[in-house]
């Protein structure tokens, strides 16, 4: 899951287990007179577009794949539009995600403000790695908007600090806009991304997220997403609160 925390809600009001998150600053970035302004050309658009498109087409996953195969999952229609989650590819990605990572607000939770060889570090540690963590951009309506971490919380540094299960599943969400902050939109993709992981991880039982305690309005987020309050948990970078949605409760909560 590395405010909501700037790690949870890239349009920013909501992060997870192993980021901090707030609705402030999920790990959002870029200055933020530059994101308040930024305007993403047609063309850059369509990229995002074909890539969803594609999606229907990609073949499955090898049974060693620790999600899932999360780009075949396709889009999720919620109040807000049509949401689709697309994996990081590093050209296309890092520029708009560094401008994200170095929003102020996002920059406090998230702590990778830099150039773009800091964000580029940071997607090819995930993406070079064993699959347990899988960087994805939100995209909204065609507009990506939205840093999300998709990673099995089990097999995180996370599971030494609360009793984790097989298959827990964590986020981590960075909302890039601020015009998409404090408006309940971190909520709702919470929600859907949870959702997509319980219907796309028949072995997942649990989605958990780790917002900082500081990050009020991302822990609200989680809250209004379905999520529960678990437990206060000592991370070595910040006091943070366990939110946990149960695949029992999805429909209560």
């Amino acid at each position: 899951m590395p405010p909501i925390d700037a790690r949870t809600d890239a349009r920013s009001d909501i992060r997870t287990a192993s980021t901090p998150e707030s609705d402030v600053g999920f790990r959002t970035g870029g200055d933020s007179e530059d994101t308040l302004e930024l305007r993403l050309p047609d063309e850059f658009l369509a990229k995002y577009a074909d890539q969803g498109k594609a999606a229907d087409t990609v073949p499955p996953a090898p049974d060693g794949d620790l999600l899932d195969s999360i780009g075949d999952w396709g889009p999720s229609l919620t109040p807000a539009g049509s949401f689709h989650l697309l994996p990081v590819q590093i050209e296309r990605d890092v520029p708009l995600i560094g401008r994200w990572m170095n929003d102020p607000t996002v920059a406090t939770f998230w702590e990778l403000a830099g150039t773009e060889c800091v964000t580029e570090a940071h997607l090819r540690s995930q993406l070079d790695g064993d699959g347990r963590s899988v960087p994805c951009l939100g995209v909204l309506e065609g507009t990506p908007m939205s840093y999300w971490e998709i990673y099995r919380a089990d097999l995180d540094p996370l599971a030494r600090h609360y009793p984790a299960l097989p298959h827990d599943t964590g986020l981590h969400l960075l909302l890039g806009g601020v015009a998409d902050r404090g408006r309940g939109l971190g909520s709702i993709l919470l929600r859907a991304v949870a959702d997509l992981v319980l219907d796309h991880r028949p072995r997942c039982a649990r989605v958990v997220a780790e917002p900082d305690l500081r990050n009020t309005p991302s822990v609200s987020a989680f809250l209004s997403a379905g999520f529960r309050f678990g437990a206060e948990v000592d991370l070595p970078a910040k006091r943070a609160a366990l939110m946990i949605r149960d695949r029992g409760l999805r429909d209560a909560l």
